[in-house]
């Protein structure tokens, strides 16, 4: 009941704030113009974020929840709030953005928010050592621009991340982490409340704002939930983010076959072929919600049963990887450049 009413709080809270951030946003022109790489077609509020953020901030005090890792995680994320808050309004370069985020990251890392071992199968243990470090801080800006790169559609950034943040929640329950499970409902809550707003068809966009300080949040909790974890449980957050991961990683493929900078962007995500499916605005969200569930019900699974969890994954990476080829052969003229530019890379 406690978790409950940490999320209707958020929700309430973000819902209220939602209206009087997207009437700033015209105020201070942090708005996001149409052009022929983005789905909408007329001038849209962003800041969207700053609600979710207010959310967060009043449950935090309201619930204040305490470990030793809270600040060094709000100061990072602080500064990931600046730099998206800036970006919306005076758009940035990307390697401004990226030195944030790694000072972020490395922020929370030095405070003990780090992954330094997984305990292998058979009583072996994996020791990360000096790469322990190098190794979070990666993770954590990986999964930071993960949920930026997904935020294409309306309400799709802040869906995904709420399957995600409500299975987080409920594994630190079960794991007995109320830290992370608090947090998590909080940020759940004030995301429902902003997609309220932000759902198809949209009347507000989260922007870097919310993107970001989303996939850092998340980034950290994963960690913190499932540091020192055994191998199958070290999964969990890696089958929870499935989506979001899987995309970036073919993204970054993309981007090196076509000798572009990794931050390029492009109009081949995932939710982007799905449109030239022919699958509607909203059918291609809610196909994607879908599919986060799918790897969210696999994380559930990995952590209470090895064998399931493994099987079920299995099957979901079988489907994900079918409906790929299907892509690649129904896009067409879209992807023969990029399977063209591959082959003549190994034929080298």
């Amino acid at each position: 009941m406690f978790y409950f009413f940490i999320v209707v709080l958020c929700f309430l809270v973000a819902l209220i704030l939602t209206p009087l951030v997207k009437k700033l946003a015209f105020l201070i022109g942090a708005t996001d113009q149409p052009n022929k790489r983005k789905i909408h077609t007329g001038i849209m509020p962003r800041l969207g974020g700053l609600a979710i953020i207010g959310s967060f901030t009043v449950g935090m005090v309201i619930y204040h929840p305490h470990t030793h890792f809270k600040w060094p995680m709000l100061i990072g994320a602080l500064l990931i709030v600046l730099i998206g808050i800036v970006d919306d309004i005076y758009p940035l370069s990307a390697r401004y953005k990226f030195i944030v985020q790694f000072i972020a990251a490395f922020i929370v890392v030095l405070n003990g928010v780090e992954m330094t071992f997984i305990n292998l199968p058979f009583g072996y243990t994996l020791e990360f050592g000096y790469l322990s470090i190098p190794i979070t801080v990666l993770w954590i800006v990986g999964i930071t621009n993960a949920i930026n790169l997904i935020d294409g559609l309306d309400g799709l950034a802040g869906g995904v991340s709420t399957i995600a943040l409500l299975t987080i929640a409920g594994l630190a329950i079960m794991l007995g982490d109320p830290f992370v499970a608090t947090i998590a409902f909080m940020l759940a809550g004030g995301t429902l409340g902003f997609l309220v707003f932000n759902f198809y068809p949209a009347k507000i966009f989260m922007g870097d704002t919310g993107a970001l300080f989303l996939g850092y949040m998340i980034g950290v909790l994963s960690v913190l939930g499932f540091k020192n974890a055994t191998l199958f449980s070290l999964i969990v957050p890696i089958a929870i983010l499935g989506v979001p991961i899987i995309d970036t990683l073919f993204a970054i493929v993309r981007r090196a076959a076509y000798k572009k900078p990794l931050y390029a962007p492009d109009k081949l995500h995932l939710h982007h072929c799905l449109l030239n499916l022919g699958f509607s605005h909203r059918q291609t969200v809610i196909l994607i919600y879908a599919m986060s569930g799918l790897f969210s019900v696999a994380a559930i699974l990995f952590s209470r049963s090895v064998m399931w969890g493994s099987t079920l994954l299995f099957f979901l990476v079988t489907i994900l990887v079918e409906l790929l080829i299907e892509l690649t052969g129904l896009i067409g003229n879209d992807y023969r450049p990029l399977l063209n530019a591959i082959s003549r890379h190994y034929r080298k």
